[in-house]
């Protein structure tokens, strides 16, 4: 179990031409209250170990409890009250050159409680920190910067907000379906019925479970594997026509195929299969 330790990181010139930069990382095994009038200098997130806390914002307070965290911006005026007799948390605060730019496409969801399961990376990470922090004090440049975005993608992907399912949630739901895609995506009969029957669900809701997992309509995710598929046999393919690829695939017929593929990649399908010479294995 971790015990309580907060470590701030040299940041030098060069480090400030990074992506990412790790600031401090730190746990509390009691968080106490505290006051920043005008906020903090970088990014900050704050999360709930044991116990319950609040953070109070200009207008309005958002409880953490365990398993709950929040990033703030920089420069956002909060305090902590804390709400039971003990309130662990930890805390990771970070900067960069593409900061804002990563947290932006990343659309993290700022000042806003974002709940995980207790089986995620999430609900022990300030044990792995505290492991490395322990036997590494090597967290500054580039190692800093990975350590952020190792953390933000887990954050993306176990986070959800206001009980939706997250990103890893979404993905294991659709799972099923995707393999059965993988199989019939030639089929005329695969469509936003199709898909919504293999899996039990109605239209609204797979559509919602494919934009949180790959920000995507069904029907969008369905024309690019279909183009995947289609420049994997205009590769290897090499006896078979273009209208025969495009009925393979399922596209409606050969015209539809080459617009679409030259929509999406930039180029017509036989100038996209003319970049790939056959092998002069394939030839013999």
């Amino acid at each position: 179990m971790a015990i309580d330790y907060r470590k701030f990181f040299v940041i030098t010139e060069t480090d400030r031409k990074l992506p990412l930069i790790l600031e401090t990382v730190g746990y509390e095994s009691q968080q106490l209250y505290y006051k920043r009038e005008d906020g903090y200098p970088c990014f900050h997130w704050l999360q709930t170990i044991e116990g319950a806390g609040e953070i109070i914002l200009d207008n309005q307070s958002i409880k953490l409890g365990e398993n709950q965290g929040m990033l703030l911006a920089a420069g956002v005026p909060h305090e902590y009250k804390v709400l039971s007799p003990k309130w662990s948390t930890w805390y990771l605060t970070f900067d960069g050159a593409l900061a804002a730019s990563i947290v932006y496409a990343l659309e993290f969801p700022l000042s806003t409680q974002i709940s995980w399961g207790i089986d995620t990376p999430l609900a022990s990470i300030h044990e792995y920190f505290y492991e490395k922090y322990r036997y590494s004090y090597d967290f500054t440049g580039m190692n800093g910067s990975l350590e952020v975005y190792q953390f933000l993608t887990l954050l993306k992907n176990h986070g959800n907000v206001n009980k939706s399912a997250s990103l890893s949630q979404s993905h294991e739901r659709l799972l099923p379906l995707l393999f059965q895609l993988e199989i019939n995506f030639g089929s005329p009969d695969v469509g936003l019925t199709w898909m919504s029957n293999e899996l039990g669900i109605s239209p609204q809701h797979l559509n919602t479970l494919f934009r949180k997992a790959f920000g995507l309509s069904p029907y969008q995710y369905l024309l690019q594997l279909r183009l995947q598929k289609s420049k994997e046999l205009l590769i290897t393919g090499h006896n078979l026509t273009v209208k025969q690829i495009a009925e393979t695939t399922g596209f409606l017929d050969a015209s539809h195929f080459i617009s679409t593929f030259r929509k999406s990649v930039g180029v017509t399908p036989d100038v996209f299969r003319h970049q790939y010479p056959i092998n002069e294995i394939e030839k013999g």
